[in-house]
């Protein structure tokens, strides 16, 4: 069965620059129903664990200073077919990459700094979705 959810997260710099409001309408305007929400902060052991896929590459350390540098929004994004919607919303992972009017396009600064992370599957979404939220703080 197809997961119909993503998580979405609103990275640092994001946060920092005051694009969180405007990120969120965009959500919004592209029909995801948010389903859960919260502000957080990583520590460096839980940003390691979330980004363990990524540990035998070159950037995972700037990536994980990076995402526990600050407070991050956590949400589940719900529509039929969020992963890939949410993706195309996001644009590309380099922000001078993506696409015109796309998340990343306006509100990233560069490939670590690119304002937003979104699930790259739907088996991703299901354990990012778990990562952050208990069963609880879901609506």
């Amino acid at each position: 069965m197809k997961n119909n959810k993503t998580l979405a997260i609103i990275k640092p710099v994001a946060i920092k620059n005051g694009y969180t409001g405007a990120i969120i309408t965009k959500i919004n305007e592209a029909g995801f129903r948010i389903s859960a929400m919260k502000l957080t902060r990583l520590t460096i052991d839980k940003a390691k664990e979330f980004y363990a896929v990524h540990k035998s590459r070159p950037f995972f350390e700037d990536l994980v200073l990076f995402i526990s540098s600050g407070p991050v929004i956590v949400a589940i994004l719900e529509k039929e077919n969020a992963v890939k919607d949410y993706r195309e919303l996001i644009g590309a992972t380099n922000p001078a990459k993506a696409l015109a009017n796309t998340i990343r396009s306006l509100y990233g600064t560069s490939i670590q700094a690119n304002a937003v992370h979104g699930s790259d599957s739907d088996e991703n979404a299901e354990t990012e979705t778990n990562f952050f939220f208990s069963d609880v703080e879901r609506f």
